[in-house]
């Protein structure tokens, strides 16, 4: 059954991919392949450069000079910075030919220009044709799939020529004129696809429209507001342009995590739980302590507790304890900042407690007591 599936599928016919891509790569129906090709057919001797550019990009572009340029798109939206350089690109003597269904907020502010679509024809289409009298203003042109139904809603007529219109009598081919050049708009850039290229009606349309433009040493095409920046590119775009990578980059990745689901579930074991080690320091202390209460040795108590004072004192500020003298008073008072009456008493209480045989519990703790005083006045 695999393999039956596997073989229907593979043999099955291929869905023919309707989108609107206008892309000079793209063979499907509203791709722009067949247009971009035959360019040197419309334009003999001239240069055909395609770019991935914003408008800004190009048009400063030194290389860019004496030159057609093309856009061909479904809606462009250009920025302030880009809208000026290229009325100032076309005002040196260069033409500009765009084609789209919406022409963003710069041309509508700046050339009040506004595109709408005919959603209520009752053909599939509606039938374009061109108004100079050089070009058989009765002869329409028409290509299905609603090619031709967008038009221009409003636009300056003050300073926009009409060069083309829809049957309606609705401007669907208007030109500007700037300085030494001209900007060409048209509303309908499917009748520029391989579609409508296909057919003699959309041929000769496409062809005669773009012969408005000058012949040039070179024509530019864009697509950039088709593919995006040429830099933005990544290895994912292979897979998500085609439809049957697509999907099979999905399955990847869903199988891929349906399986770290299962093998987490299946094989990770519980981990048990730990009990932290019991501090018993305390309880140490308390043992020791008790069993030198109970043999109530006070001499060898007090003994330790001189020994590990001589013992801090040497380890951190580098005494020399092996004579409890005047010199060792003046350094006790000097680093550690205690009194010097205080000093004098200490010291001569170690010297008293240190040879003693018997010491009593009053004297254990007055010892204690310095200490802890020493401690204290040392910080």
């Amino acid at each position: 059954m695999l393999i039956i599936y596997i073989v229907a599928r593979f043999n099955r016919p291929k869905t023919i991919d309707w989108s609107e891509s206008f892309s000079c790569n793209e063979k499907t129906p509203f791709g722009t392949y067949v247009l971009f090709d035959r360019l040197k057919d419309l334009f003999p001797g001239a240069k055909i450069v395609a770019y991935r550019k914003p408008v800004y990009d190009v048009v400063t572009d030194d290389s860019v000079k004496d030159a057609s340029y093309v856009i061909i798109c479904g809606e462009i939206d250009l920025s302030k910075t880009d809208y000026s350089q290229l009325i100032k690109y076309i005002k040196k003597g260069n033409d500009v030919f765009i084609a789209a269904q919406y022409f963003g907020k710069i041309f509508d502010r700046n050339l009040d220009v506004t595109t709408a679509y005919n959603y209520g024809s009752s053909h599939n289409s509606t039938p374009v044709n061109f108004l100079s009298h050089y070009l058989n203003p009765k002869k329409s042109f028409v290509v299905d799939k609603w090619a031709g139904n967008c038009y221009f809603s409003k636009f300056d007529t003050s300073s926009a020529v009409v060069v083309g219109e829809n049957a309606n009598h609705k401007a669907n081919f208007i030109k500007y004129n700037f300085g030494k050049g001209s900007l060409y708009l048209t509303s309908n850039p499917k009748l520029f696809t391989n579609y409508s290229l296909l057919k003699p009606q959309g041929a000769e349309y496409a062809a005669t429209s773009l012969s408005f433009l000058k012949n040039t040493r070179q024509v530019i095409w864009d697509e950039y507001y088709t593919q995006g920046d040429a830099g933005a590119q990544s290895p994912m775009r292979v897979f998500l342009s085609n439809p049957a990578l697509q999907w099979a980059y999905y399955v990847a990745v869903f199988s891929l995590l349906l399986f770290v689901l299962f093998e987490m579930k299946r094989r990770q074991r519980i981990i048990p739980i730990i009990e932290p080690l019991t501090n018993s320091t305390l309880e140490f202390v308390n043992v020791v302590g008790q069993v030198y209460y109970e043999k109530r040795n006070n001499a060898n108590i007090a003994s330790k507790k001189i020994l590990y004072l001589l013992e801090h004192l040497r380890d951190e500020y580098q005494f020399q304890t092996n004579k409890l003298d005047e010199e060792f008073i003046e350094k006790l008072t000097a680093k550690l900042g205690i009194n010097n009456a205080f000093a004098h008493e200490f010291v001569d209480y170690i010297k008293y407690i240190a040879v003693q045989q018997h010491v009593t519990d009053h004297e254990l703790i007055e010892l204690n007591k310095m200490i802890e005083k020493l401690y204290i006045q040392a910080r």
